[in-house]
């Protein structure tokens, strides 16, 4: 292990390498050695043509974290988990100036230890019957991952194989291929004299074990950045990463390149054990939130919760990410919220802290977190909804074309939605501009919004409503004004059902009408529950 400066780290990257790194949103990336990488590529145009992989989204919207590659020239192929941190990364690709690839977070996360392990790759479920799934032929809104015309003709010209359709024992899987890393970039939070680096002021350790082994076992070479050197550590279990896979060790002199999140500096409580009851009391608002349509949405979400009496739940970032805290105030427990990211228990963060929780009960390496979840282990998921179509189909990863394109890619989305015992999705029935409140125990449309979210076809499909509901895996899409759900029409065939209204709504100016395709409606169509449109906490 050899300690060297930022710029002497980002000198070692050289053209054409896979360069894997680290991080989750605003945690955990080593932003000291990306920065300086880029600063390179700025004032000598190298290096070039580099392939960026890393499995959760790692960016600020703006300059910060993978953003740092997105120069026209630097990075020729990006595969992705989450985009939608990495704008930068987005506009590249929809600038048609690199190969842009999305594949499913948790696949990622496997993919480290498969190389790590010289297996071939990753053979699993997760990704049929999406936009992941490479069987062209059989439907174009099946792309290999691929998220740009360039991935497209990658692809199409054999030069790229981030996926393959299988059969194996009778059933369809989809099968990624492993492939060799040049370089990871870690972050870590000290290392020793023999280069063990330990993470006790990190909020998770993202996969930092699976990424160091692939690197050093395909010949790369590991960079860690770390906030301090230590003679030795001392607590054996805060290492996470042992010396023999560290080639070289950064020391981040500016505290602005290794804060906790991209959003606070430092903060205790996620890395403070479970506090039992003192922490769900300190995760409740002190008072009740104001009934606007978001918080109707997340409210009835809450009720799910208390229907369903989940033991594991997972909540996505957004609106899902304060169900948590709503449930705590109404005094709904029972349940044990996990993060993708490694946290178990306690409050999940959300914005540029998401990925973190406050005192959580265990944090566990987020390849292990995705065996979990894949493995069967959520009970309810709870994830939002931004595009839906009259088949029960939901888009979260892309949103148009060319120049105007939003690129948010699907990180965990689809690991989860393929795996949970149950999904909930919650949104808005409309946005731009919608404006809704609850009035006397009913809701009232002040203004309604003028892009309608229930389209004919979703754009990107990032959820197949019917593969999901033949898994036996019930779906649930709640909106401020009206809830739905995959049940069988008349033929038997899966679709998008409307089985309750809120109070105050008109069904068919209300509803209907704001829908831009046709959906069903149940028989036993029902009134949404009076309680989520009283002002006051939600009383259960």
């Amino acid at each position: 292990m050899k300690v060297i400066s930022a710029q002497q780290a980002a000198a070692l990257v050289q053209s054409q390498w896979t360069v894997a790194s680290a991080g989750f949103v605003g945690a955990g990336h080593a932003e000291a050695v990306t920065e300086a990488l880029e600063r390179r590529f700025l004032d000598s145009g190298m290096p070039r043509d580099l392939t960026l992989v890393y499995s959760a989204g790692q960016g600020d919207q703006g300059a910060r974290g993978v953003n740092h590659f997105g120069n026209a020239g630097m990075t020729g192929r990006i595969v992705g988990g989450h985009w939608r941190s990495a704008t930068r990364l987005a506009a590249l690709a929809m600038a048609e100036q690199c190969e842009g690839y999305n594949l499913p977070q948790g696949v990622l996360t496997h993919l480290y230890r498969a190389i790590a392990g010289g297996k071939p790759g990753v053979m699993t479920r997760i990704g049929l019957h999406t936009f992941v799934d490479p069987r062209t032929a059989q439907d174009s809104r099946y792309h290999g991952g691929a998220i740009n015309r360039s991935a497209q003709q990658a692809i199409a010209g054999n030069r790229a194989n981030w996926v393959e359709a299988i059969e194996f024992r009778g059933d369809e899987y989809l099968f990624y291929p492993s492939f060799p890393i040049h370089c990871a970039l870690i972050r870590c939070t000290a290392a020793d004299s023999r280069g063990n680096l330990s993470t006790h002021r990190e909020a998770f350790h993202h996969e930092l074990l699976a990424m160091a082994q692939a690197a050093h076992n395909s010949g790369g070479i590991v960079i860690a950045q770390v906030e301090s050197l230590v003679d030795r550590h001392d607590n054996l279990h805060a290492i996470h990463v042992p010396g023999i896979l560290v080639d070289y060790v950064v020391v981040s002199t500016d505290p602005a390149h290794h804060q906790m999140t991209f959003a606070e500096s430092f903060n205790p409580a996620y890395i403070a054990p479970w506090q039992g009851e003192t922490a769900s009391a300190a995760a409740a608002p002190a008072a009740a939130p104001a009934l606007d349509a978001r918080t109707i949405v997340q409210r009835r979400a809450v009720l799910e919760l208390a229907r369903r009496q989940p033991r594991v739940v997972n909540l996505g970032v957004g609106m899902p990410a304060a169900v948590g805290m709503l449930a705590a105030q109404a005094g709904l427990d029972g349940f044990t919220l996990t993060v993708e990211a490694g946290p178990i228990g306690g409050t999940p963060a959300d914005g540029l802290s998401f990925g973190a929780s406050a005192y959580p009960e265990a944090v566990v390496d987020q390849p292990a977190q995705f065996d979990f979840y894949e493995g069967g282990g959520i009970d309810l998921a709870i994830l939002g909804l931004a595009e839906l179509d009259g088949h029960g189909n939901v888009n979260v990863s892309k949103f148009g074309e060319g120049d105007n394109a939003l690129i948010a890619g699907v990180g965990g989305f689809i690991n989860i939605t393929q795996s949970a015992k149950a999904v909930v999705f919650v949104g808005t029935l409309t946005a731009g501009g919608l404006e809704a409140c609850a009035e006397d125990g009913a809701l009232r449309i002040v203004r309604e919004g003028c892009v309608k979210k229930i389209v004919p076809q979703v754009s990107h499909l990032s959820f197949n409503g019917p593969y999901v509901a033949s898994l036996g895996i019930p779906v649930l899409y709640i909106t401020e004004r009206a809830v739905f759900e995959m049940r069988p029409d008349a033929i038997g065939a899966e679709c998008l059902t409307l089985i309750e209204i809120a109070p105050g709504i008109d069904l068919q100016r209300d509803v209907l009408d704001q829908c831009a395709t046709p959906v069903t409606v149940a028989a036993d169509l029902r009134v949404m529950d009076a309680r989520l449109f009283r002002p006051g906490p939600l009383k259960l």
